[in-house]
């Protein structure tokens, strides 16, 4: 393995790492999906740090532990491990908040049952760095190796500004569709009510005594027609505005 303190790889490397983060900032620009963005960071982890034989991403929330943007199966079933035996790097990661670098699977005493059963994967070296978006761990990244000692310092320090990087990302995935699904609400909820005034309107120029009646009104059909006010109210509408049209016409 090359010696990660020389100075020519060193820059190729730091390089390499801005070009990472700087396509990471596009993703978010660009407002990809989660699972496009997450694909993208598994991707970087693996490329920017030596010797990687899979990387991938763990999400933890009220639903579970899931791997996200797996690159082989290899990440997929060292990651299984580690949910059914509710042990390992990434796991350890998640709950500290620190990074963790396993140096060899078959010395490693941190996670005896996991170390041993990930051996048969053929994971002998792993790093993790946990994902903390405003504040709140939500999981861990992590890439791993064939070969003892694989990782260093170095690569500690890439996975987590990888990890920094990939939390802002999945926070402001997670606001967009926060905003988005609010923005939803808001235009249907400004929809029916501008229905149920237009509704309203035509009932008091149809005899109405006030808006109170021309509500009660509308209410008083919906409930024989076993139908929300505001599809009624556009019911109304649509009939008033066929009537207007053919009037138009002759």
């Amino acid at each position: 393995m090359t010696d990660p303190g020389t100075g020519s790889d060193d820059k190729t490397a730091m390089l390499d790492l801005s070009a990472a983060l700087h396509q990471m900032a596009g993703v978010v620009l660009s407002r990809e999906t989660v699972q496009t963005a997450l694909q993208l960071v598994a991707t970087l982890a693996a490329t920017t740090t030596a010797g990687t034989m899979g990387a991938g991403v763990t999400l933890i929330d009220e639903h579970g532990k899931r791997s996200q943007a797996a690159s082989s199966e290899v990440v997929e079933q060292a990651d299984a491990l580690q949910y059914d035996l509710d042990e390992g790097p990434c796991l350890t990661a998640w709950r500290t908040g620190e990074v963790v670098r396993v140096d060899d699977t078959t010395t490693d005493a941190r996670w005896p049952r996991w170390n041993e059963s990930v051996q048969s994967l053929g994971v002998r070296s792993v790093i993790s760095a946990p994902l903390v978006a405003t504040g709140e761990k939500v999981g861990a990244m992590k890439v791993y190796c064939e070969r003892p000692c694989n990782y260093g310092p170095r690569d500690d320090e890439i996975m987590r500004l990888l990890a920094d990087q990939a939390a802002i990302l999945l926070a402001n995935s997670q606001s967009l569709r926060e905003a988005r699904r609010l923005s939803r609400q808001l235009t249907d909820a400004l929809s029916r009510r501008d229905a149920i005034a237009r509704a309203t309107g035509v009932l008091l120029a149809q005899g109405a005594v006030g808006d109170r009646e021309a509500f009660g009104m509308l209410t008083a059909a919906a409930r024989r027609a076993d139908r929300p006010v505001e599809d009624v109210a556009r019911a109304l509408l649509d009939v008033v505005g066929a009537r207007n049209a053919a009037a138009h016409q002759h």
